[in-house]
């Protein structure tokens, strides 16, 4: 059974600074507390693409162990005041809900002969 996430991808807030403060003291820690039987919460800043400014400011990572953890957690009242919450914070613009089945490739080091 492939893992699965979800990913929150918000666009450029009105002001960083208090898009900053809000996602760090209000919504990480309600996440933390309100969603269920998740594995592990990565956030990622977008800065730099060859093409210029990426159109998208923050990507958050919330990974579950399965597709039906996934989906039990955002249907949970928990998930959706987590939820509700990314959209009231996302000033620039709604943010975008992506849902994927993640597969990881290890890649080993051979030598070349």
């Amino acid at each position: 059974m492939a893992d699965a996430k979800l990913m929150v991808i918000y666009p450029h807030p009105k002001d960083v600074d208090v898009f900053e403060k809000v996602y760090r003291l209000e919504h990480v820690p309600l996440a933390v507390a309100k969603l269920q039987r998740q594995d592990q919460d990565r956030r990622n800043k977008g800065t730099w693409l060859p093409q210029g400014i990426p159109p998208f400011y923050r990507i958050a990572e919330v990974h579950f162990p399965s597709m039906q953890a996934l989906e039990a957690c955002a249907a949970s009242e928990g998930g959706k005041e987590v939820l509700a919450h990314a959209v009231k914070i996302s000033s620039g613009g709604p943010p975008i809900f992506l849902v994927a089945e993640e597969e990881t490739v290890t890649f080993t080091q051979t030598a070349v002969g």
